[in-house]
Formats: structure tokens, sequence, C-alpha cells
């Protein structure tokens, strides 16, 4: 009961990852959900390297690796099949340390929520940040619907719409639309299944992604007004999407209607002025809300949650370990959210010269070289925890040695 506490409002994976972290650390965590439940919202999530390096800080790098299922070539397509490029599992693998792994989100929450004590979690627990505090004076105070808790340290993991963030920085406009909506579904892998893929059309997009378990996991974006929806959405992926190559047609037909999920795309591309107040700092989409066409949202989101729980170490200098944790992660962060918002200003080109010129800069891309198209993913998925993982720590402190040179252990930030 000596040890500080933290409170981390909101139950995503940013806020989990956090609340491990903070946890292995020394930390007393205690996480308030809103929802009745920890069953996520959404449907498959891409693990990059950069995240899976950052769980192996908190020793789950491993088991969620094993769940990997993309084995050999992938691409990019055009909506009558033609290939544009194409994409090596083993190159991505070699170049970035690691390969993709695409997993459901459920699958993510439930084994981060099981790295916690039980009663470390409490849902049905709406709560509001009361007083942001001042490092190094008052603490924190949150109020739920029937106590205010104070902490040493409150985590906004709240999301897009951060009521955190907008205690913070009430001036800041917040997320923008970013002139599309987005579909997903999970449904039962089809007889006849292409390679991973994902198909670029006219201000469109589709992407097929097998699970481990045996499922796809599919998505699709389009550009529409924001706040648009169908009275049945996946007789709206038919109408954009029923003519384009197999097995789009095919995995639309096998979704449920109520399976469906369809979301519009905000992203801060103002970026905040900094991702603490006080004693209260921000992780995730609360910070950093990006467009989903570098598949990152949720790797920064994990990466924040670990680079936070090294810099705020129990019995050290709050205000400085998070205004380390803001020089860290906001110039990082900014330049992924950038650069997320410029390509999905391609994937969002609707006239047929401008689609054209797109396709062909892929395709001569591809020609001259794999390299080439993972270029785009330098300096994002090569990154490195701040630290030695929890599994090298385990190993050599059981072998009564310290690595000589441990790569986990290199600081790198860009």
């Amino acid at each position: 009961m000596d040890a500080p506490r933290a409170v981390v409002i909101g139950c995503g994976i940013g806020g989990l990852t956090a609340a491990v972290a903070l946890h292995r650390s020394g930390w007393r965590v205690t996480v308030l959900e809103r929802a009745g439940s920890l069953e996520p919202v959404g449907a498959g999530i891409g693990l990059a390297p950069n995240a899976q390096r950052a769980l192996d800080v908190v020793g789950i790098g491993d088991e969620i690796r094993s769940l990997a299922a993309w084995q050999g070539e992938g691409g990019m397509r055009s909506p009558d099949g033609r290939r544009l490029s194409r994409t090596d599992s083993a190159a991505a693998a070699a170049r970035f340390g690691g390969p993709l792994v695409l997993v459901h989100r459920a699958a993510l929450i439930d084994r981060l929520a099981a790295a916690l004590p039980a009663s470390a979690i409490r849902t049905h627990c709406p709560s509001y940040l009361v007083d942001p505090g001042v490092a190094g004076g008052r603490r924190a105070m949150i109020r739920t619907t029937d106590r205010t808790i104070e902490a040493d340290l409150v985590i906004g993991a709240d999301g897009i719409r951060s009521a955190v963030r907008g205690a913070l920085f009430p001036d800041h406009p917040g997320p923008s639309y970013a002139g599309f909506t987005t579909w997903r579904v999970v449904v039962p892998a089809p007889p006849e299944l292409f390679a991973p893929h994902e198909t670029w059309g006219r201000g469109a997009l589709w992407g097929t992604q097998p699970l481990k378990d045996g499922r796809i996991y599919a998505y699709a974006a389009a550009t529409a007004p924001a706040g648009e929806r169908a009275p049945d959405e996946q007789a709206e992926l038919l109408r954009r999407f029923g003519d384009w190559h197999a097995p789009v047609p095919e995995i639309i037909a096998a979704a449920r209607p109520e399976g469906v999920l369809r979301n519009d795309v905000h992203q801060m591309t103002e970026p905040l002025p900094a991702f603490h107040r006080g004693r209260t700092v921000l992780v995730g989409d609360s910070a950093h809300a990006m467009a989903p066409t570098l598949g990152q949202g949720g790797n920064q989101a994990i990466e924040d949650g670990i680079v936070l729980a090294h810099h705020v170490a129990p019995g050290g200098d709050l205000g400085a370990g998070l205004a380390g944790y803001t020089a860290d992660r906001l110039p990082r962060t900014t330049a992924i959210v950038r650069k997320a918002a410029r390509i999905s200003g391609l994937m969002r080109l609707t006239s047929a010269p401008a689609v054209a010129a797109r396709n062909l800069m892929m395709s001569t891309l591809s020609r001259l070289g794999p390299g080439l198209v993972l270029r785009t993913f330098d300096g994002i998925a090569d990154w490195r925890p701040p630290q030695h993982t929890y599994a090298a720590r385990t190993k050599h402190a059981s072998a009564g040695t310290r690595p000589a040179s441990l790569e986990e252990g290199r600081d790198v930030r860009r």
C-alpha cells in the first residue's frame, strides 16, 4: 500500500499497456472503464515489430508473435485483381526484425488484462478528471459515480473523444474528420483465398488479412460525408465493393449484418502542445489520433504505455519524467500522424488520371525492388523500446550476468 498510485481512465490497448508496464515497475494501478466489460471495439489489429518489441518489455511479446499467420507473399491490387505491388513477409521480417502479426483485438486485450491483478480493473465505472494535480504538489483527483479518488499519476486513455484531453487542453481543436469512413469484419476464411492484400480503387480501399484461428479479418475504407450511415452496412459494402476481385464479394457475403462495424476516421494533424499537464498524461488516441493507413494507431498506443513507465519510475522526479515522456513521444507520433494523413490522401483520390498515376507509381516502385515499398515503414517498424525487455532482464538476472550488448536497450527515438 506504500506504492504510489496510478489511475488509468480507459481500458483500451494503450491504457492497458500503460497499466501493465506501470504495475511491473512498482506502481499500484487502478484501471477505470466506463463500459460493462472489456469487450474491445473493433475487430483485428496488425502488430508491427515496433509494438511487439514494446510488448517484450512486459513479457508478452513472444506470446503475441506465436499468433502470426502471414507467411509468403502479399501485396497491393487494383479492383479488377491486377497486381500493383508485391510484399514478402520474409523481406519485411528481415528489414524490421520481425513479422507483422494480425490478431483479434479481443486476444490482445485478454492477454494484457491477464497481466494485471484481477482487482485492478473496474468496469461499469465512468470517471472524470476533477484536478490534474501539480507535480511535486497536490495529487490529481478523479471523480467516479460513487467516490473521489486521489492519485499520484493519472493516465488519460479515453480515446479519440477524450474528456481528459479536453480538460488538460481546452483550447485545442481536437481531432478533425479525415474525409473517409471505414468498415471492419471478421469472417470464416472462404475456400479460395488470395494471399494477404490491400486493393486500392477510386476513393476506396479493401484489405484482407488471415488470422491464426482460420478466420479472415477484412477492412474497407471509402470517402463519404461525416456521419453518413446505411440502414444495412453489409448491403452498403456489397454496393461499393461487390464487383471487386475475389475473394472480396465472398467475404462480404460471409459477414453477418450485425457483425459489420463502421466508424468515421478522425485524426489530430495539429499536435497537442504537450502530452501531459501536472500529474496527468495522455496515451494512444487521446494524445495522437491518426488515420489507419499506416496501421500504427494501436502500435503507437502500445509504445506510449511502455515509454511512459520507463520515464516515471516510483520514487523519481515525476515532473521530469512526464516531460521526458512528452519529449520522446510527441515528435515521433506527430510525424506518424502526418505521414498517415498523406497516405490517406492517396487513397482518397477519385479522378481517373490521378488514380492511374498513383497505381503506376506503386507498380514502378514494386518492380524496382520490395525494399522501396517497405521503406515507407523505416523509422516506424524498426523502433526499439528505451529499456531492456522484461524477458532479457529476467534471463540475465537468473544467470547473474548483465548483457554486454542488448539491442532492446537502445533508445531509438525517430
